[in-house]
């Protein structure tokens, strides 16, 4: 196994919601663009075959008119415990996500690998990718906490 850590954005939040709702919350198209994206973001989603080798197509719209379309590749969904894809539209990265319950609560990581260091530190320079996945998941904990 190669060390990956110069050219990867690791991001944890721990959610007050089983681990069977937040994944749903992740996976269901409908939901997802309640919540994907950073702060202010709102999603348009195009299409997203949640299966290994499944297209996920969506445009990420800025605050401010900019908008950002995203192409993906599913890997691996393991339900209720992990989510492997691969973001072709650059930056190109290698998602994993998973989903880890424990004492009521979910812990979920996003791990994004790039190609390289340059690019991974391009990612944090020019569109905030640290930040931006920490305001994803916050979202995320709002959207499957909020009493339905």
């Amino acid at each position: 196994m190669t060390d990956t850590a110069d050219r990867e954005i690791v991001t944890t939040a721990v959610i007050a919601a089983p681990r069977a709702r937040v994944f749903e919350g992740w996976v269901d198209p409908v939901q997802m663009v309640q919540w994907w994206g950073p702060n202010g973001f709102t999603t348009t989603m195009q299409e997203m075959d949640m299966r290994p080798g499944g297209v996920w197509q969506f445009v990420m719209h800025r605050p401010d008119g900019v908008d950002y379309k995203n192409k993906s590749i599913f890997e691996e969904i393991v339900t209720p415990e992990r989510i492997v894809f691969s973001h072709l539209s650059g930056p190109a990265f290698r998602m994993t996500t998973t989903f880890d319950e424990g004492g009521g609560r979910t812990t979920v990581t996003m791990q994004m690998v790039f190609e390289s260091a340059k690019e991974r530190d391009q990612a944090v320079k020019v569109f905030g990718a640290v930040e931006g996945a920490k305001q994803t998941l916050a979202r995320l904990e709002q959207h499957v906490t909020r009493p339905s």
